[in-house]
């Protein structure tokens, strides 16, 4: 797909791969829609965007909840006349205060919702808003945590071996209603989320042992493999991995590897 020209929508973009993702997106000539609860992050993602020469807008949006999506959808449709590319990317983990197993019934919801909820709410109003422009394209957001236990944050893990398993699920609907559903899994990346395994300041301790040893990516190098999906028509359903050279053996099946170095 040629990006530029198009209308792209990006979830979770006032801080690191989405704000990543939907500045890559500007620069190739795409209208962007900044999505996000985080209204000043957002808005600080428009200003960069608009800072060379792109065009967004803010969008506020729950993406957890039917009615967030439906407005969201809704809302940018409106605004732009339609939408070619979606990246349903907000995402969140469980934390430190408290973590598992003491993590409070409504913050394990909350981690559910965003992450595997809003990725498949997301997916199907994309596939609806897409369908009337004839087709296009979906990104989903997920992670090196799909592919292994996660005992300090089992439900973060759980949630994006959902978004893989969805994806790959979704290799049909290039047929049906030539909108191609894939996947990028990213490996530690140098943005807030990493704050966020703590208590928003300082990294979970259980993690401060391999952000020691890590190669840092930057959300720059996970925005170029979104890019990526976006422009080749011929992917659908595959998931690509995007860690440093060396770190990944034996990955699942319709799981390919971009090796940084």
């Amino acid at each position: 797909m040629e990006i530029s020209g198009k209308v792209a929508l990006v979830t979770g973009a006032s801080s690191g791969i989405g704000r990543a993702t939907a500045v890559a997106l500007a620069a190739e000539g795409a209208t962007v829609a900044v999505a996000d609860i985080d209204r000043a992050g957002g808005e600080e993602t428009v200003r960069a965007i608009a800072g060379a020469d792109g065009r967004a807008s803010f969008f506020e949006a729950d993406v957890a909840t039917p009615a967030g999506i439906a407005a969201l959808f809704a809302s940018v449709e409106a605004a732009f006349g339609g939408i070619d590319i979606v990246h349903n990317n907000a995402g969140i983990m469980t934390g430190d205060a408290p973590g598992w197993p003491d993590a409070g019934i409504e913050k394990i919801h909350l981690v559910v919702g965003v992450n595997v909820a809003g990725v498949m709410m997301g997916t199907r109003a994309a596939v609806h808003a897409l369908r009337k422009r004839g087709g296009g394209a979906v990104v989903n957001t997920a992670s090196v945590a799909a592919f292994g236990p996660m005992p300090f944050d089992p439900i973060y893990a759980a949630t994006k071996a959902a978004v893989l398993s969805f994806t790959q699920s979704c290799a049909m609907l290039a047929e049906t209603e030539n909108v191609r559903v894939n996947a990028v899994l990213p490996g530690i990346v140098d943005t807030p989320i990493i704050a966020k395994t703590g208590d928003g300041v300082t990294p979970a301790a259980w993690l401060r042992p391999a952000l020691e040893v890590a190669v840092m990516l930057r959300p720059e190098d996970i925005a170029e493999s979104v890019l990526d999906f976006v422009r080749d028509d011929s992917r659908a359903g595959q998931a690509e991995l995007v860690a440093s050279d060396g770190v990944a053996e034996g990955l699942p099946e319709g799981v390919t590897l971009r090796a940084l170095a």
